[in-house]
């Protein structure tokens, strides 16, 4: 009897304890499935416009590139300029020998004044038959004769001042001189070196640097797409109202100065099928060379698109993913085709729509079908 009052004892000090377990088991599971539902952070997408950047190679030449060639033969007996030195307008570069087209400039003219004496020869003669024909001392036929040779002389003198002018140009050929403003290349041939119409090189190549003009070439998709997002009915309308460029070195060296588009080729190269744009540059301080290898960047505007930051993205074979929200706060993974970037963001038109939710931070931490709780949300331009 002894032990069974123990017994009851210990039952009835114990049922208290598994009462209040009782009462109070659920509430620890409760807590842990609400911490299990993680808490993210959110941002809603919106329709906008953008930018989308694209590079094309560029060949860079100046704006007056001019090759010099000689336009008479003979040897180089002085020059003027070194390689590299900028030159004006008119500054002498070389000079060719220009003794044989000195002689025949003498030549010529004394053609000429040997034609200027026959004419007023001939012209005598008409004025001392003229009378004689009048009196009938002569007849008529000596006058006209007369006539005919002062007709014939003053031919001559006319030959003779065409000799001597087209000499004087030959001669002015031998004294070569800078077209333009610019700068001199590499020189070819130095003094003393026979140069002539034929060469195959030139002389010298002066370059104008104040303008650099960059050409490159667009496929037809790229140029359609360029058309539609310039304002204008006309080429030159768009042209004219066409956004600034910028050019970039190597390295992808941005040029400080931007550029504008100035001309469109007339047709399609038909064995690439692109066509040829230009753009110019100024050229402060000489920075940039003929020659110079750069790339040409466009913005080509995108509108009605959603700017989606890259960090809120994953990509999955080859293909670009963002985690959505439902109106559950459940995630579904959205596919989002990219039509292009413009800085940090991908610019795409389908797989959203205006007003979705999409998780922005801790991705790595989603799955299809995961519950969320949304904390703050942020405007997705």
């Amino acid at each position: 009897m002894k032990h069974a009052k123990i017994i009851s004892r210990a039952i009835a000090l114990s049922f208290p304890a598994i009462t209040l377990m009782a009462l109070t088991g659920c509430s620890p599971k409760q807590d842990q499935a609400q911490s299990e539902v993680p808490k993210v952070a959110v941002a809603t997408v919106a329709l906008t416009s953008a930018n989308i950047y694209s590079q094309y190679p560029a060949t860079l030449e100046g704006s007056g590139d001019v090759e010099l060639r000689p336009q008479v033969s003979g040897t180089i007996s002085v020059v003027y300029v070194q390689e590299g030195a900028k030159v004006k307008r008119g500054q002498p570069l070389f000079k060719i020998n220009d003794l044989p087209y000195k002689e025949n400039y003498n030549n010529a003219q004394a053609e000429l004044m040997a034609a200027v004496a026959a004419v007023s020869a001939a012209r005598i003669e008409v004025d001392r038959i003229k009378p004689l024909v009048d009196n009938h001392v002569v007849a008529p036929s000596q006058l006209s004769t007369a006539r005919a040779n002062l007709d014939i002389a003053l031919a001559k003198e006319k030959q003779a001042k065409a000799t001597k002018a087209s000499s004087a140009v030959t001669l002015s050929y031998t004294l070569i001189k800078a077209p333009a403003d610019g700068y001199i290349g590499r020189i070819v041939k130095k003094s003393g070196s026979l140069v002539s119409p034929s060469d195959p090189e030139p002389l010298v190549k002066l370059s104008d640097n104040a303008h650099i003009f960059a050409y490159f070439s667009i496929g037809e998709r790229d140029f359609t797409q360029l058309k539609s997002s310039l304002k204008g009915n006309t080429l030159e309308e768009k042209l004219a109202s066409a956004p600034q460029v910028e050019l970039l070195l190597p390295a992808d060296e941005s040029y400080p100065q931007k550029g504008k588009l100035d001309m469109i080729d007339g047709s399609f190269d038909r064995s690439t099928g692109s066509i040829l744009l230009r753009a110019s540059f100024a050229n402060t301080g000489s920075l940039l060379k003929p020659g110079n290898s750069a790339k040409v960047r466009l913005a080509f505007l995108q509108k009605d698109v959603f700017a989606v930051d890259q960090s809120m993205t994953v990509e999955i074979q080859d293909k670009v993913f963002v985690f959505a929200l439902d109106k559950d706060n459940k995630v579904h993974r959205n596919h989002i085709p990219v039509i292009g970037s413009s800085g940090k963001d991908y610019l795409v038109k389908s797989g959203l729509k205006a007003g979705d939710r999409i998780v922005s931070e801790g991705l790595d931490g989603m799955s299809e079908g995961l519950q969320v709780s949304p904390v703050k949300q942020l405007k997705q331009n």
